[in-house]
């Protein structure tokens, strides 16, 4: 929405919107109802999820059903889909092995290792080593870093959470508690972290992915003031 708009609380809003497709998930296969979450959920931030197996074999994958859950105590969701039946990624079986891992940015000179870890590698392969970058070792957690990553948050398994029966499509929701944080210098300002130095890239539906356009802001009104002003 740009800066000037006209836009008054009670005006009518101008929408190109008009006639529906009515979409029923009871009567739709998995890979149906996936594809309309995806297309219809955007854009969605990507965690790239480091981890380390009980045998001490690193292992690196992104995560687009992803979000910030709780302040306090600071934790995130991911939520890790099932391909197979009852059979766990490796992501998820090393989360619930070890109770540890790392959600590292998705920035956009890294998109092009992320979309490489995303192929489905033998458990005895570390990811990270795998497409060229460095790991940095985690302070409070096992697994590592990912250096080339603007953000980095060390996590502790709060919870898992089973959605559905454990057959393809079901998921695990992981919350992990952040138990610590690391910022780039460059994306960090008076305590906020600058969009434009993170250069975050999204999930879209398919084989899409999206960088940030324009920032804009928009305070959220004060509603009294609003009502003494009418």
């Amino acid at each position: 929405m740009p800066e000037s708009s006209s836009w008054k609380p009670g005006f009518p809003v101008e929408s190109p919107v008009d006639n529906f497709v009515t979409f029923n998930p009871t009567q739709a296969d998995t890979k149906s109802v996936y594809k309309l979450l995806i297309g219809a959920i955007i854009p969605r931030p990507i965690a790239f999820v480091s981890t380390v197996s009980v045998d001490g074999i690193g292992n690196l994958a992104p995560f687009s059903f992803f979000n910030g859950v709780s302040s306090n105590p600071p934790a995130l969701v991911i939520s890790i889909a099932q391909r197979e039946e009852n059979k766990y990624k490796h992501t998820l079986q090393n989360i619930k092995d070890t109770g540890e891992f790392v959600v590292n940015s998705a920035n956009e000179w890294l998109i092009e290792p992320l979309v490489y870890t995303a192929a489905e590698y033998p458990s005895e392969i570390d990811e990270l080593n795998a497409v060229g970058l460095t790991a940095l070792p985690s302070q409070l957690v096992k697994p590592a870093r990912v250096k080339e990553s603007a953000i980095q948050f060390e996590c502790k398994l709060y919870e898992t959470v089973q959605i559905g029966d454990g057959s393809p499509g079901s998921s695990t929701l992981v919350i992990g508690e952040i138990v610590l944080a690391h910022i780039w210098k460059k994306a960090w300002h008076d305590g906020k972290i600058l969009p434009e130095a993170v250069k975050p890239v999204a999930r879209m539906g398919g084989t899409a992915y999206a960088k940030i356009g324009e920032i804009f802001n928009r305070p959220v009104p004060s509603i009294k003031d609003q009502l003494c002003s009418d």
